[in-house]
């Protein structure tokens, strides 16, 4: 596993592994298997609950913050597009989390589909992965079609968080999906 995580820290291609390490094809070969058997969700899910109850909170969250981010690509891929509001050709990630910043849902898609369009399948993959989630918080770009599939599909609120129109404010629950997207982004 330090292998695998050796990778994703230093961003390097499975190709470039020391050779101090096993071959990079074995390596990948072991990542693949975990990845296909669902190892790391259950990673994450076991970590999310240790953190949770270090925090004192529940083992499971009873609230989602989604957002969006989208990430430039340099190679050609279906799963590719343009955000023509951020003006990136590449992926968009979709994330959602829990008050404390752990990641609980994550989907990767063409930068150039909606947040209002893809959130909804997010949602929907994580109410059923933890039913005890009551309400989610969403910026000014999930309103209408989020809002409304939140509440018809799946009986709960989407909370929105309107932009501040005059400067710039720490808006309360959304800047913990932002820092969750900032330690994403070191690794």
């Amino acid at each position: 596993m330090g292998n695998v995580i050796y990778v994703l820290k230093g961003g390097i291609t499975w190709r470039m592994m020391p050779n101090d390490l096993p071959p990079w094809q074995t390596v990948y070969d072991h990542f693949s298997r975990w990845n296909k058997r669902g190892v790391w969700e259950v990673v994450l899910d076991k970590l999310n609950r240790k953190a949770r109850s270090k925090a004192g909170r529940t083992m499971t969250p009873s609230y989602g913050i989604i957002d969006a981010q989208s990430v430039k690509t340099q190679y050609a891929s279906e799963e590719r597009g343009i955000d023509g509001g951020k003006k990136v050709k590449g992926h968009k990630r979709h994330i959602i989390v829990d008050v404390l910043g752990n990641l609980l849902h994550i989907k990767v898609h063409a930068a150039n589909i909606s947040d209002t369009k893809a959130a909804g399948d997010v949602f929907e993959r994580t109410s059923e992965k933890y039913p005890s989630i009551g309400a989610y918080s969403g910026d000014a770009g999930y309103r209408g079609t989020a809002v409304n599939f939140v509440k018809d599909k799946l009986n709960m609120t989407l909370h929105i968080s309107m932009k501040i129109k005059d400067g710039w404010a720490v808006l309360p629950k959304r800047w913990v999906v932002e820092r969750t997207f900032s330690w994403l982004n070191n690794f």
